[in-house]
């Protein structure tokens, strides 16, 4: 094993609005394999900070070569991140939309700063380009409209609400996979607004919502973090704490035979053009893994765990490929916002 310790710049890039500022982190390379898609010499750099949880980023092609899209799930706001351009909001109230938050969303801490979760989380794009949002405090997957409206694609399983759908990814052919939390309950699995009594993962499919895997019948195993392989053949799907688990999609869009992945991995993830998968672990120092196809593990960024008050915390909560070539990594980390150019591109039209 090879720790490769990035050194801090000691100049940032003012763009525009934008300050830019490159910032030490630690690459470990456990297989050489990881030469071709990211080296220590790749600097890491500081896109935003002072956000309350970022999460769910994915990139937005366009005539002008894209921005990035990502989730304040404090904040309760999408953000608008593009090249060269000032920091927008994209979406107001993006994960609850009523009038009072007294018993929406689950508490945690960001820093110092007790925070609630009540803003929208995992966030994709359809084949016609419409972002689909999981509004998590509003316990609803909702599809963003060309016109600004929105459009609730599911809210209840059986007929019971669900508790918080949490991170999503759709299928080339417009079928949706969403995982579902408690993290949009006031006192998570312990409140009494909870209908749903596990955690689960669901294909939404003609309006139709199927329930594919969860926690049901294997308590501690609940899903979080879900993402496609390249050929659209492989779900993956972490359980838990510290396990990602692989699923065989079948012809009709529900999977099958459920087997470990990883014994790593508890939140966002993505997967590249070969078919490597990024996965982050937000507890203690925050990393994003990546493994190959196989199950080998390839390497580990370490991303910095920066001092100074206010206080960050910087966890790592998922991560979107993007730029016009898709070799950049961008990586929600809490309070932080980062990207990393990569060797390897992972850009696809539904990530």
């Amino acid at each position: 094993m090879i720790k490769a310790l990035v050194p801090i710049a000691l100049l940032a890039t003012a763009l525009q609005g934008q300050v830019i500022r490159t910032v030490s982190y630690n690459l470990v390379r456990l297989d050489a394999a990881l030469d071709s898609i990211v080296t220590a010499d790749s600097p890491l750099e500081v896109l935003g900070e002072h956000f309350g949880l970022t999460e769910g980023p994915v990139w937005v092609k366009d005539a002008s070569g894209g921005y990035l899209l990502f989730s304040d799930c404090a904040a309760n706001v999408i953000y608008k991140w593009q090249p060269n351009a000032p920091l927008s909001v994209f979406l107001e109230r993006s994960g609850f939309t009523g009038a009072d938050n007294l018993n929406a969303g689950q508490q945690t801490i960001a820093g110092r700063l007790a925070i609630l979760l009540i803003g929208s989380n995992g966030l994709a794009l359809d084949p016609q380009g419409r972002l689909i949002i999981t509004a998590m405090a509003d316990r609803t997957l909702v599809r963003l409209e060309k016109d600004g409206t929105r459009t609730t694609l599911a809210d209840r399983f059986e007929g019971k609400r669900f508790s918080g759908p949490n991170d999503v990814v759709v299928k080339s052919n417009g079928s949706i996979y969403f995982t579902d939390s408690i993290n949009g309950l006031r006192g998570g699995g312990a409140s009494p607004q909870r209908e749903l009594p596990y955690n689960g993962f669901y294909l939404v499919k003609e309006g139709k919502v199927t329930l594919l895997g969860g926690d049901r019948d294997h308590s501690g195993d609940f899903p979080n973090g879900i993402a496609l392989s390249p050929d659209e053949k492989t779900m993956y799907v972490t359980a838990g704490f510290r396990k990602t688990l692989a699923y065989d999609v079948l012809p009709d869009d529900t999977v099958a035979n459920p087997r470990v992945f990883i014994e790593a991995g508890n939140d966002g993830m993505k997967t590249d053009n070969q078919g490597n998968v990024y996965q982050v672990n937000p507890a203690g120092q925050g990393e994003v893994l990546i493994t190959a196809a196989s199950g080998k593990r390839l390497g580990t960024i370490q991303l910095p765990q920066i001092s100074g008050e206010p206080r960050p915390r910087i966890c790592a909560t998922n991560v979107a490929f993007g730029d016009t070539d898709g070799k950049t990594l961008y990586i929600t980390a809490c309070t932080h916002l980062f990207r990393i150019r990569l060797k390897a591109s992972g850009l696809r039209a539904t990530q």
